[in-house]
């Protein structure tokens, strides 16, 4: 007679390693934390933040509700990171070191370049053709969209049309804080008088609040796609398309190619950027998407970018929004922020991006969800910290080249749009 043997328990694993030897990792990490010891500069940081991240990360995403309502990990990852800083259990100088870090240091830049240079280059060439300028009509639908409900919101609310749309609304849908609330309070300065650092306080907490709510609803965007594959491409834009699957195991020659390809097409963007009054982001976009189209760029480099971007998502996604959570997230700005009409107009902005882009999306042949997801969410958070959160809450990472897009070049839209509306109030 042959036995069946029993099926063996699944093991808990953190990082992919046993809990007992990531807890040891854990363990050293912090006693050099806290006796002054951790290394400066880069290790130190990259240690912080890859344990506590992927410890954030591991709650999250086995919490009940959170994992399925929340955002699971990401979330968890971000604002647990904000309400450490929040609290003062980090050092100072840590805290200091991982902002100079994810700033100075560029490492959300380079974390940004590799997916951007993976996921194009990954994808087969026909799908950057046949979305081409179609997506900046669901770009067009998520504007719309947040500016009607939210000036509907704001005044059962109790806000002024004007104070919806310009302090709120636009603030949300402007490509984050480098690129949309610092340049726009500028504008509104030279419009409207008063110090730029005025206006500075009011879109601030509007562009945080708005930020949560992308990343919530990104969450529930991906648990509808489960309930209602129809309205879904599983991370595919267009149905009929699919990115190009890695035939070879992975290769570190390879990816040390694709490294130094990512961090290139990054370096020629900010070149580019000199001359030309695009961000450096769309332009890298613009540069990779040429070069894929044209079939330019040898196999073994599409390889490597490819096998790298997958690395980096893989190891880093969660460390990096725990950085996030240092660098760019302050608690006390999302909690003065929580009044119930406050609340209340900045969920209708974010609500109106998604209908928006996902109605006009589905007209010109995208899945609702992920054009809601890349030309809505990624339109309405803060800018690329904001589009790795709502890609990770998602689950769709690949789609980081069309959420590059909503934040820059959607972003300098809403600057444009900024100086045409401010006048008519």
């Amino acid at each position: 007679m042959v036995t069946e043997e029993p099926p063996k328990k699944k093991s808990f694993t953190i990082f992919g390693m046993p809990t007992l030897w990531f807890g040891i990792f854990g363990l050293i990490t912090l006693i050099s934390l806290y006796t002054g010891n951790l290394p400066g500069g880069m290790i130190g940081s990259l240690l912080l933040m890859i344990v506590f991240g992927e410890l954030f990360g591991w709650i999250g995403d086995n919490t009940p509700i959170v994992k399925t309502f929340l955002g699971g990990g990401a979330i968890v990852a971000i604002f647990g990171a904000a309400f450490m800083v929040y609290m003062g259990w980090l050092p100072e100088a840590s805290v200091t070191t991982m902002t100079q870090f994810m700033k100075d240091g560029g490492f959300l830049n380079f974390y940004i370049a590799a997916l951007i240079t993976g996921s194009i280059l990954g994808m087969n060439k026909q799908i950057l053709v046949k979305v081409g300028l179609r997506y900046f009509i669901p770009i067009f639908g998520a504007i719309v969209g947040a500016i009607l409900i939210a000036g509907l919101l704001g005044s059962l609310a109790g806000f002024s049309l004007r104070d919806a749309i310009l302090v709120i609304t636009m603030p949300i849908m402007g490509g984050g804080m480098g690129a949309g609330a610092v340049p726009m309070s500028q504008i509104y300065s030279e419009i409207m008088g008063n110090d730029p650092s005025y206006y500075i306080s009011i879109l601030v907490p509007a562009l945080a609040l708005g930020n949560v709510f992308a990343i919530v609803l990104a969450s529930m965007l991906n648990l509808l796609g489960s309930k209602i594959p129809s309205l879904t491409g599983n991370g595919r834009l267009i149905s009929g398309f699919k990115y190009e699957e890695e035939k070879h195991s992975y290769d570190i020659q390879k990816m040390g190619i694709g490294l130094l390809a990512a961090i290139t097409f990054f370096a020629l963007g900010g070149l580019l950027g000199d001359y030309i009054p695009l961000h450096p982001y769309a332009l890298m976009i613009i540069i990779v998407a040429i070069a894929k189209i044209a079939d330019i760029i040898p196999k073994n480099v599409i390889e490597g970018a490819s096998q790298w971007y997958k690395f980096v998502a893989n190891n880093w996604t969660l460390a990096l929004l725990f950085g996030i959570g240092i660098a760019y997230t302050d608690l006390n700005t999302v909690l003065e922020a929580l009044t119930l009409q406050y609340i209340l107009t900045v969920f209708g902005v974010v609500l109106g991006a998604i209908l928006g882009a996902g109605l006009l999306g589905k007209l010109v042949g995208f899945y609702p969800i992920e054009s809601a997801i890349t030309a809505g969410l990624c339109m309405a958070n803060m800018g690329g910290t904001g589009d790795v959160a709502v890609l990770s809450a998602s689950r769709r990472m690949e789609l980081m080249p069309f959420a590059q897009i909503s934040s820059r070049l959607g972003g300098a839209l809403i600057l444009l749009l900024a100086g045409i509306i401010i006048p008519l109030f």
